[in-house]
């Protein structure tokens, strides 16, 4: 089959210790890893406010996975995720070429440059 581009978010509940937060991530990452995905970025975005309470809870850890994988893996990803009852929300998208382009600047710093600033640096 042909591979993907995809991004999943999660966010874990805040009440981790810092060694329960990282176990939870390196379990998700080894999920995508065994099942012959390559993750192409990752960005911890550490403990943030949610838009609305979630679980009677303010507060999330989130952590982001940019990663290229047969179709059929995002079934078991998100099966993985429905199962830990650390993560309060999760969700997984397609990216078509123009996100990941974007991603791809955006992990370059620069995203939110003006187009002048970005000549003068080159």
């Amino acid at each position: 089959m042909e591979l993907r581009n995809y991004e999943t978010v999660f966010i874990l509940t805040p009440v981790l210790s810092e060694q329960q937060t990282k176990d939870t991530v390196e379990k998700f990452k080894q999920v995508l890893t065994e099942n012959g995905a390559t993750i192409v970025r990752e960005d911890a975005w550490g403990v943030r406010k949610l838009a609305y309470p979630i679980q009677n809870k303010n507060t999330g850890y989130y952590q982001i996975f940019e990663f290229e994988a047969d179709p059929t893996l995002v079934a078991k990803l998100e099966l993985a995720y429905k199962r830990d009852e650390k993560v309060i929300r999760f969700l997984t998208t397609v990216l078509d070429k123009h996100a990941v382009a974007y991603n791809d600047r955006k992990s370059k710093g620069l995203v939110g440059k003006k187009q002048e600033e970005t000549k003068k640096e080159a």
